[in-house]
């Protein structure tokens, strides 16, 4: 930067400085702590206080019981060798690219039907997809071992009507994380939800014009449709992703938990975050798991940060 220039840029930044000054000392700016304090409070007891403190215990081999002994990156360094964590992190991976594809689809898919309804109806259906949203995850991983067990499972008597022979859902590993991809779309109703909010906001007129010129239904639902609501699958997208990489309750319940089948033994169920409380909570290792809890962090923002700066290429903001 020559000498002008940083003389230019000196006043306009204590300009910057005496006008954020005068904006905090404004009655309206305290007001608005005060209205956030409560937020702000809570985020620093219960969400950057526990963070900042399990990331000291993964620099220590802690059992819960004794104290907490400093080794360095020594977890760190334990993560790069556990076999087990990089197949547990292997299943979540594979698991995620399956059922987050699959639940947009299938929402999206369901939001259009319910778009073409009457308004009754359309608030019936509403009602009837969200319900299972509400349902307790550990129902939903007991009701898998009832639907997909390979002998006696509701899932594979109804294909036997069709003269299917179904598969092993819950002791076979090439078919378990897809029986449980599918036992995840028995909760898109949320997802339904919001495309089908989208969808009701897109202009009429644009579909008129494009049917006027001939568009075919596929060409008004790749040019119209999916530009308009490419903010709200971009929001789910995100959020089925993070969501998929901490998959839990389910799977532990139905592979892990006192129902879980006494003849399953592979691994092919065993997702990062059950490894991780295993690591917590069977074993007592509670420094190894906060390094295997802020590695998950570490993947988490890295492939958020990727998703946000892929995005601006596909994603459109009226106004924008």
């Amino acid at each position: 930067m020559t000498a002008p220039a940083k003389v230019a840029a000196e006043p306009d930044r204590k300009e910057r400085i005496r006008r954020w000054r005068k904006g905090f000392r404004r009655r309206e700016t305290w007001a608005a702590y005060a209205f956030l304090s409560p937020w702000i409070i809570g985020f620093l007891i219960f969400m950057a206080g526990p963070m900042v403190a399990s990331f000291v215990l993964s620099l220590t081999d802690y059992d819960a019981l004794g104290s907490p002994n400093l080794v360095g990156w020594a977890n760190y360094e334990q993560l790069l060798s556990d076999p087990k964590v990089a197949k547990s992190l292997a299943n979540t991976v594979v698991y995620s690219l399956m059922v987050v594809p699959g639940t947009m689809i299938v929402a999206l898919a369901l939001a259009m039907v319910l778009n073409r309804v009457g308004t009754r109806s359309a608030g019936f259906f509403r009602t009837l997809f969200y319900l299972p949203e509400v349902t307790p995850k550990v129902a939903v991983g007991v009701l898998f071992l009832m639907l997909f067990n390979g002998q006696v499972g509701l899932i594979n008597e109804f294909l036997g009507l069709f003269g299917i022979q179904g598969p092993a859902w819950s002791t076979d590993p090439d078919w378990v994380k897809p029986g449980l991809v599918l036992m995840n779309l028995w909760s898109v109703g949320g997802t339904v939800v919001l495309y089908l909010a989208a969808l009701k906001n897109v202009p009429l007129d644009l579909y008129e014009a494009a049917e006027l010129d001939g568009a075919s239904p596929w060409r008004r639902f790749r040019h119209i449709t999916l530009p308009m609501i490419s903010g709200t699958l971009f929001f789910t997208f995100i959020v089925q992703t993070i969501a998929a990489l901490q998959t839990f309750d389910e799977a532990y319940t139905a592979f892990y938990g006192s129902t879980a089948s006494a003849t399953y033994s592979s691994d092919a169920a065993l997702f990062y975050l059950i490894y991780l409380f295993q690591q917590a909570f069977q074993f007592l290792h509670m420094g190894y798991a906060s390094a295997m809890a802020w590695l998950l962090f570490g993947i988490i923002m890295v492939i958020t940060l990727v998703q946000v700066k892929v995005s601006k290429r596909f994603v459109y903001y009226e106004g924008g």
